[in-house]
Order: structure tokens, then C-alpha cells, then sequence
């Protein structure tokens, strides 16, 4: 594999240390309430196990509603609040948010309990992974760029079982802070994913992920996980924080044409989840952009002849 394609493959963010919170940015908790967020969160990911168990044999509503419950409790055992605007479209869509922390999981399947695509590293991690594997999720292994077109059909396979599916098509975290945008992933979102959406008919629906913290007002890169963090490193941060809270705002969903092109489709996207003005993209890719149900209100937690590429 050449280094362009590896590249394409494997995309990195421009983020470093500089990127986090400077000591005494964020405001922080007591070391005994620390203890006790991580004590509950170890709660949370043990009480996955039966989660597991359960989810194989329980009807489609109420297997969503036990996922979506236990993304919710284990997001606020962290000390992390969900705040949703926008409503998501009743029938089935591909969901392709920015992607800034391991947090992003939990925020999206709290908001919507849908089949996940996500590296082939995360089915290693414990209880995670078999929570991941339990609901469907769709692996996806980067060391095998051949194997794209593979799960792309997976994702239209989902898509056209009735099945919504969600994906980070930056490839990477970063930290999404105000005014980096160095160090947003070259490439931006990955187009082959949403060849999925084009070929079943399927709306995609934007998401666009943020994080702040409530005792200042203001946004922080607190629970971003960046390249160089360890996964220990990034949880001390978020069960340190007081009062972090991630927002889920879910834009206008884009209904592609059968010809749309996904590169295009992939742009716009973007652009509804990063607030860039793309009316000339929108036209040129042939897209319907239909509004979400209103009103926008803050609540609390509740085909085959075309070629792929290597850009994921």
C-alpha cells in the first residue's frame, strides 16, 4: 500500500497538547466525587453484561430503549449532561456526526439506538465491545483498505433491513475547538459510506456534536481524545470536569437523488454539521434537504458498477 493510500485510509488530526484545557481552564470537582463517577461508571459498563444478553431477544422498540437508557446512565455516571435540539426523522437514515470524543458513542446512542460503525480495535475493549458487537455493530478493520466496499454493503444491507445506521465519516477525533481549524482531519468526511444512503434511498441525517462546560459557559476540549492520549488520560479529564455537558444538535436531513454523487452528498453534509454555506454543493449533488420536525428545543437527556475509494 502506498503512503497516499495509507493515508486516505488512516486520516490524522492536526491536534497536540496545545489543543486541551491549560491547567485551572476547566473548572473541577472534588477527588471523592471523581471516585465516585468512575465507581458509577464501572457500575454502567458492568451492568452491560446483561445488556448483552438481553438485546438478541427483545423486539426491536424495546431493544433501542435499552440501549438508548443505558448510553444516557453511563454518559451521566461520567459526570457528562446530554442536552438534544432537533428531532430525528421517523424512518431509517444514515447518521454521520463530527467526531471529537469516546463520549460521541454514548451521545449518539442515547439520542438515537442505532447500528454503529466503528473501528474493528473497539470489539477488544471490555464490555464495550461486546455491548457493540450485541447491537450490531458494523466493524470496520483500517489495516484492510480492500475490505471497504465490503462494509459499505453491510451499511446499505442495514439501511434497506429498516435499520438506521451511524457513522464518524471524519475518520479520527480532533479537538473541534473554537478557531482550530488546522486541526480538523484532511479530507474531511470520508464519501464511501454515504454511497450506502445513495444506493438504498435513504436520508442522511446530520449531527453536529459539541461540548461545553456549564459552570463557565463557554465550549471546551475537555472530553476531546486526541492521537497522542491515552484513553486513562481522557476519562480523568472528563470525570474531573464540573459540569461538562455535550450538545446533539440534529440538522435538516439531505434526501440524495439515485444519482447523486457521494462526494458531493459528503460535502454538504459536512457543511450542515461544521455551519459552512454550501448552497452550490447542495445543487450540484442533486439533494432535497428536508427540515426536521420543530421546534429546536434544548431537553435533557431523553450500485454496484461504481468504483469505491479508499477514503473512508
Amino acid at each position: 500500500m502506498t503512503a497516499v493510500a495509507r493515508d486516505l485510509w488512516r486520516p490524522a488530526s492536526g491536534c497536540d497538547d496545545d489543543c486541551l484545557p491549560a491547567a485551572g481552564e476547566v473548572p473541577t470537582v472534588p477527588v471523592a466525587r471523581r471516585v465516585l463517577r468512575l465507581v458509577a461508571a464501572l457500575g454502567m459498563l458492568l451492568a452491560g453484561i446483561p445488556v448483552v444478553v438481553l438485546l438478541p431477544v427483545l423486539p426491536t422498540r424495546e431493544r433501542q430503549a435499552l440501549v438508548s437508557g443505558w448510553a444516557r446512565a453511563t454518559a451521566r455516571a461520567f459526570g457528562v449532561r446530554l442536552v438534544v435540539r432537533g428531532r430525528l426523522p421517523r424512518r431509517r437514515a444514515l447518521l454521520v456526526a463530527n467526531h471529537v470524543s469516546w463520549l460521541d458513542i454514548l451521545a449518539v446512542l442515547a439520542v438515537a439506538p442505532t447500528r454503529m460503525v466503528a473501528k474493528r480495535e473497539v470489539r477488544s475493549w471490555p464490555v464495550v465491545g461486546l455491548l457493540a458487537a450485541a447491537a450490531g455493530t458494523v466493524f470496520v478493520d483500517r489495516a484492510r483498505p480492500r475490505a471497504l466496499p465490503r462494509t459499505v454493503a453491510r451499511v446499505a444491507d442495514a439501511l434497506r433491513a429498516g435499520r438506521s445506521v451511524a457513522v464518524f465519516p471524519e475518520g479520527t477525533t480532533w479537538c473541534a475547538g473554537n478557531g482550530a481549524t488546522d486541526c480538523r482531519p484532511g479530507g474531511g468526511f470520508r464519501p464511501a459510506t454515504f454511497q450506502a444512503a445513495i444506493d438504498t434511498g435513504s436520508p442522511v441525517v446530520p449531527l453536529r456534536l459539541t461540548y461545553r462546560c456549564a459552570a463557565t459557559g463557554s465550549t471546551t476540549t475537555a472530553a476531546a481524545f486526541l492521537g497522542a492520549d491515552t484513553l486513562l488520560r481522557s476519562v480523568a479529564r472528563v470525570v474531573a470536569a464540573r459540569e461538562l455537558v455535550v450538545s446533539v444538535t440534529i440538522a435538516a436531513a439531505l434526501h440524495p437523488a439515485r444519482d447523486a454523487d457521494r462526494r458531493l452528498l459528503a460535502r454538504a453534509a459536512e457543511s450542515a454539521v461544521h455551519l459552512v454555506p454550501t448552497a452550490g454543493a447542495v445543487a450540484r449533488a442533486r439533494l432535497r434537504p428536508v427540515p426536521t420536525v420543530p421546534p429546536a428545543v434544548s431537553v435533557a437527556a431523553p450500485p454496484s458498477d461504481r468504483k469505491l475509494d479508499l477514503a473512508a
